[in-house]
């Protein structure tokens, strides 16, 4: 390790009288061993070389970019350390060529979310909005008016197969559903594991009564829910997003709830997020919305700083760090010394 290994923490995830929007981040952390840090200026998209310059490791706490080029420009820069799981604007491969280890926490991720997706789906199955709705109103005389289609027998399909997909899967499957999944990188066994069938996506969409998108977002699944796939589902049947605003393609969300060939929808995640606010999604009856925050619970906000903040350490102090996304990042001579 340096003599001083020096992190910058992004100014995105605190709020305009200073403090963290997630709580204790741990940082005293760094400070115990020996490692000095301090506030980034704000960035709005991308880490620029002007920015980078002074840093070892990056803690982002929100969803900034990083390209190749970004990151040969800047070369004391070894870590780049993600808050959450998702990593769309990074160019992992690329930066990893240029000696930048990217690390992201699924782990700490996993369950949070997925009790998201499943209180998004537990929400449209009781109809939970319009019910709070008439009991503020004092319309006690509608009660049994919004009878929901409720879960028992019914079938969920899970878009994306991976941590917080398979933790979905077995957060349902006592509720007495059948469960279906479609990803392209998962093997029957991994399905079979947590009680879900592997099916191809349009099967998904035409048999699932939520279907619920965990995937993450990458070229290949960017509108991955288009005006096709939503034709494909049924008109009782609800799309819950919980993944990344990118999987849907909005016009053809709001197409499709407008011509009724939905139900509704539950979104934690938009495109573009904040949505315009004059976007029909946030005053659509049939449809919940969330500001990408519904999994950040106090045991979420620990569990993923205490992950991030650990994978910092270990890389400063020459371990290899729990949830390197390419490793060969750390054969270069970055990290040599």
């Amino acid at each position: 390790m340096r003599d001083t290994y020096h992190v910058g923490v992004t100014a995105d995830g605190f709020l305009p009288d200073g403090s963290s929007r997630f709580g204790d981040l741990g940082l005293d952390r760094l400070t115990a061993a020996g490692l000095t840090w301090e506030y980034l200026p704000s960035v709005e998209h991308q880490l620029t070389p002007d920015v980078l310059a002074p840093y070892d490791a990056v803690l982002s706490l929100g969803h900034l970019g990083l390209t190749r080029d970004a990151a040969a420009a800047a070369p004391r820069l070894r870590h780049l350390a993600r808050y959450g799981a998702g990593y769309d604007g990074i160019d992992v491969p690329g930066v990893a060529a240029e000696g930048v280890v990217v690390t992201n926490t699924p782990t700490a991720v996993r369950r949070p979310l997925a009790l998201a997706a499943l209180t998004l789906l537990l929400a449209l199955a009781h109809r939970l909005p319009e019910n709070h709705q008439a009991a503020a109103e004092g319309r006690w005389g509608d009660r049994g008016l919004y009878r929901g289609p409720g879960v028992a027998g019914r079938t969920v399909g899970i878009v994306g197969l991976g941590g917080v997909g398979c933790e979905l899967a077995e957060l349902v499957r006592p509720l007495g559903v059948r469960v279906l999944a479609a990803d392209p990188g998962a093997d029957t066994a991994r399905a079979e594991s947590v009680g879900a069938q592997l099916v191809p996506l349009d099967r998904l969409a035409a048999e699932s009564d939520y279907v619920v998108l965990t995937a993450a977002l990458t070229p290949s699944s960017y509108h991955l829910v288009d005006a096709g796939l939503l034709a494909a589902m049924r008109p009782t049947s609800y799309l819950v997003n919980v993944g990344r605003g990118g999987l849907v393609d909005h016009d053809a969300l709001r197409s499709a709830l407008l011509a009724g060939r939905i139900a509704g929808a539950g979104l934690d995640v938009l495109e573009p997020e904040p949505p315009a606010p004059d976007d029909p999604l946030l005053t659509h009856p049939d449809v919940i919305v969330t500001p990408h925050a519904l999994c950040w619970t106090q045991d979420f906000t620990d569990a993923v700083a205490t992950s991030a903040v650990e994978a910092i350490i270990d890389v400063a102090q020459g371990r290899r760090p729990a949830h390197a996304l390419d490793p060969s990042a750390l054969h270069h001579e970055r990290h040599a010394g």
